[in-house]
């Protein structure tokens, strides 16, 4: 619990320092099917900055966060400005760049991956190179979501609950899941937990 309350305070402090180079965008995609709380979507190509993290679900996102703020807020190395849909400042050795909603966590092995996604526009040859080697940038190809939307605080209990709903709704509509669960978090741990936007999102065979 302790650990989860310090990632949360470190959270707050990158969130509300990030200022102009958090972007409010919005990753792009298509809503095909919407019924109540659960929708289809089919997400465009975008392109990720990405970190492992060993740990269980609630403790990775202090490592996670501190590396990849450091990446978008001048810890990188560029050739060349990076075109974003905010405004970008740029210095001779780095640059600041945007990053669109949500901010995703998923696992992979024992680890999670924890991923800020890049603004629509930006490509793996335009973005600056991170310079932490524990830093990667990821193309990630079009592809069909189940989601599941919800409020609350974001805790494990939360994400398995909401992952069960929409596992079984998924069953009942007779659509295949063909990849892991991802937990997408829209709004700054600073906003009323009634109020924030949460979502599991489950890759599915084209419908």
């Amino acid at each position: 619990m302790v650990s989860f309350k310090s990632t949360l305070v470190v959270l707050f402090i990158l969130l509300l320092g990030a200022g102009k180079a958090m972007a409010s965008e919005e990753a792009d995609y298509t809503l095909m099917i919407k019924e109540g709380d659960f929708e289809l979507r089919s997400y465009a190509p975008q392109v990720v900055a990405e970190t492992l993290v060993a740990g269980s679900f609630s403790n990775v996102g202090n490592k996670a966060f501190m590396r990849l703020f450091k990446y978008i807020t001048g810890n990188n190395t560029s050739q060349q400005k990076v075109a974003t849909t905010s405004p970008v400042t740029q210095s001779s050795e780095s640059e600041k760049i945007a990053m669109t909603s949500p901010v995703t966590q998923h696992p992979v092995k024992n680890s999670w991956a924890i991923s800020f996604t890049m603004p629509a526009g930006t490509t793996l040859e335009t973005l600056p190179t991170p310079n932490d080697p524990q830093v990667t940038l990821r193309q990630v190809p079009e592809r069909h979501l189940a989601v599941i939307r919800y409020s609350g605080l974001w805790t494990e209990k939360g994400y398995l609950e909401n992952k069960t709903k929409l596992e079984d709704w998924l069953e009942e509509k007779g659509y295949t899941v063909i990849g892991e669960p991802v937990w997408a978090r829209y709004d700054p741990p600073f906003k009323p937990w009634f109020l924030r936007r949460n979502e599991v999102l489950l890759p599915i065979e084209a419908p």
